[in-house]
């Protein structure tokens, strides 16, 4: 699982049925103090997440399809979670 920060979302008229309804956006993975680590990517939503919020993606394709239930969904990463904040002991880390 990776912390990511939503920076956009794609807006399609055609895209795949078993995309109907559902929100595809743009993520950019952050390291744990919350400074941009990689390249952004496309998630799915599955908790109504929005440009800005921190969340936590899921990315890999067998659990992600769990996560909707659904084993025909052509998906790799998906959004589990809205993160509200992130506690770390710095003396643990050393």
């Amino acid at each position: 699982m990776l912390i990511c920060k939503v920076i956009g979302d794609i807006v399609s008229t055609v895209k795949n049925t078993e995309f109907t309804g559902k929100k595809i956006l743009i993520v950019q993975p952050l390291d744990l103090e919350g400074r941009t680590s990689g390249e952004a990517f496309l998630a799915l939503d599955s908790v109504q997440a929005g440009a800005g919020d921190r969340v936590l993606v899921m990315k890999e394709g067998g659990s992600a399809r769990i996560v909707f239930n659904n084993n025909k969904i052509p998906v790799q990463a998906v959004i589990t979670a809205i993160v509200d904040g992130v506690d770390m002991d710095h003396k643990a880390n050393r």
